[in-house]
């Protein structure tokens, strides 16, 4: 069985939406289940739940309350809940395309080895347009991820989105739960959680696939295309990352340091390519997103 787990947190705007676009999907409904986990919504989002299950009583639709606060605790409910092998995570704004879950079953035959998986995420920008600073390298902060058309392995620091990303259960027992302290919480834009637990595993020993066909379409409000919501992105980012490492070690935090003094130099030469394109706004907008991971990386307490 597939179990698609989803945590939300006060959306009523999107949820009704996002469980019947997964409900319309052309799959036997004995073969999957969703596990909803609500993470103290105080807007109508249990009201849009019940009534997706009213709608569509051939579900299997599992719903629960975490009252522990943050995505990493609703995620780690998730897990406990679920009766499936493999375990789906996406985003409570995040649409799947109609083949999804009968194209997730033809993987998982094609792949046996799967220990988890990524699929790609489009941003699907409110407002119809996409921002002019939007380049292959600020591609990520907008939850979207392309790897292109060919089923691949994620290696090196190449990891899933956790928009649209999957897990075997027995994972979860290797290498345990989301750490909760990383991770957003109601407004917070810290992060690490997904890149943490992906790390903790051997890429050689554990096959994590890119699987194309698995296709998301993530919504992307207009207070997510902002320099104000860029500059909190990025602090929450290098306040994650200071976190991870040292949870690690001291020395894997001063790598991070020195990794992160690549990047910056690295930023200067894109920009200097984006000047040369007079696309300069594509440019400046990387500086502004490093200052602000650096910012959270060595200032943040």
């Amino acid at each position: 069985m597939i179990t698609i787990i989803i945590c939300t947190y006060n959306r009523e705007k999107y949820i009704y939406n996002v469980l019947k676009n997964l409900a319309q999907n052309d799959f036997p409904p004995n073969l999957y289940e969703i596990v909803l986990i609500n993470n103290n919504s105080t807007d109508k989002t249990e009201a849009q739940c019940m009534a997706f299950q009213h709608d569509y009583p051939q579900v299997v639709f599992r719903y629960f309350i975490e009252i522990k606060q943050g995505l990493s605790f609703a995620r780690n409910r998730g897990i406990k809940e679920a009766k499936g092998e493999m375990l789906v995570f996406l985003d409570d704004d995040s649409f799947v395309n109609s083949n999804y879950l009968n194209n997730l079953d033809n993987y998982l035959k094609e792949y046996p080895d799967m220990a988890a998986f990524g699929g790609e995420i489009s941003p699907r920008f409110e407002t119809g347009k996409t921002p002019p600073w939007l380049s292959k390298w600020s591609y990520s902060w907008v939850s979207a991820i392309s790897l292109g058309n060919t089923v691949t392995l994620f290696t090196g620091n190449k990891y899933p989105i956790g928009a649209n990303m999957g897990f075997k259960k027995e994972y979860f027992e290797k290498y345990g739960f989301f750490n909760t302290a990383l991770g957003r919480s109601k407004k917070n834009l810290m992060g690490g959680e997904e890149k943490d637990i992906f790390n903790r595993c051997d890429r050689i020993i554990e096959k994590i696939y890119y699987l194309p066909l698995l296709k998301v379409e993530h919504v992307i409000p207009e207070n997510r295309t902002t320099k104000e919501y860029i500059k909190k992105l990025g602090e929450g980012i290098g306040m994650s990352e200071k976190l991870r490492t040292l949870n690690i070690s001291k020395s894997c935090y001063l790598k991070r340091i020195f990794s992160e003094i690549i990047k910056w130099i690295a930023s200067f030469v894109l920009l200097f390519g984006f000047v040369i394109k007079l696309e300069l706004q594509k440019g400046t907008v990387l500086l502004l997103f490093r200052w602000n991971v650096t910012k959270g990386l060595v200032v943040s307490g």
